[in-house]
């Protein structure tokens, strides 16, 4: 049902891919979403997910500094006293993040700069990329009008990017630094999910600023767009919430592999939460930026 719609988004569809690396020596990889509005190079994401770009830049400064007074430490019998003197100061542990790299894939052949405008209330941000020459994406999103009614029960789809499969980093190190390489799996695999408008989420106002969806929004779709299927867009995918369903099981006996066994359950519906497209378009027109409507 929603196979052109999901070709069409995907066109202006893009992924964030970050690597973090602990001050243990562990590498992750992660990846969000967002999409682009217009042909100037303006795209919409989640709030959470733009705090990753400053975020970077934050955690970055602080380990080039670290690394800049461990290197002056003389290598004496106080050496390994002095480095833990240094990871009490900078309150690093084995688990603490100390490095955090971004990259916009497939959007642009270059960025100088990112202009972020997060929205006061609504896990919404504008991103505004600067000092490309060339794009790499194709079209922009379509938003629905205000004549296009959101009902309970209509048919909605979601995509991002959840379950990272890129592999191109590693540590370099010479410079004690993660980095992205040349080798390697570049990429992962777009993963829509469908479902049905549930109900929406107002704020304190009164106002409608979010619809909620019958299926999750999965990790790493996180600012993608939510549409039906002509490609319009409706929303885009925030955040999941967990509804308690009650039909909870104490030590509840069965039978496994021809053994009797006892298990307990407490199950959850996991539930999607888009922020309107009304509040979408709003937050454009508020810093100038120009969006489509359907017609």
């Amino acid at each position: 049902m929603f196979e052109s719609s999901i070709e069409n988004v995907l066109q202006y569809t893009r992924p964030l891919h970050t690597i973090s690396r602990t001050y243990g020596g562990l590498i992750l990889p992660g990846s969000s979403t967002f999409f682009f509005v217009n042909d100037n190079g303006i795209a919409i994401t989640c709030k959470h997910v733009l705090d990753l770009i400053p975020g970077a830049e934050r955690v970055n400064d602080a380990y080039n500094q670290f690394k800049q007074e461990r290197d002056r430490l003389p290598k004496d019998n106080n050496y390994r006293r002095n480095i833990m003197g240094l990871e009490k100061k900078y309150k690093y542990n084995s688990d603490t993040t100390v490095q955090l790299k971004n990259n916009f894939l497939n959007c642009f052949d270059k960025i100088d700069a990112i202009v972020c405008h997060p929205h006061p209330t609504l896990d919404l941000a504008i991103l505004e990329f600067k000092g490309f020459n060339k794009i790499f994406y194709n079209s922009h999103a379509v938003f629905s009008n205000s004549t296009m009614p959101i009902r309970p029960g209509k048919s909605l789809c979601r995509v991002g990017y959840p379950f990272p499969e890129f592999n191109n980093f590693g540590h370099n190190q010479f410079t004690d630094d993660i980095e992205w390489t040349n080798t390697g799996n570049a990429n992962s695999p777009s993963f829509p999910i469908d479902g049905i408008v549930t109900r929406f989420i107002g704020n304190p106002q009164g106002e409608i600023t979010g619809i909620e969806m019958s299926t999750p929004g999965l990790r790493g779709q996180s600012g993608g767009p939510l549409f039906d299927v002509n490609g319009h867009v409706y929303g885009m995918q925030s955040a999941t919430t967990h509804l308690h369903l009650g039909f909870d099981l104490k030590d509840k006996e069965i039978i496994n592999d021809g053994k009797k066994s006892k298990v307990s359950n407490y199950p959850f519906l996991h539930v999607g939460v888009c922020v309107h497209v009304e509040k979408i378009k709003a937050f454009l027109k508020e810093h100038g930026v120009d969006y489509t409507e359907a017609i």
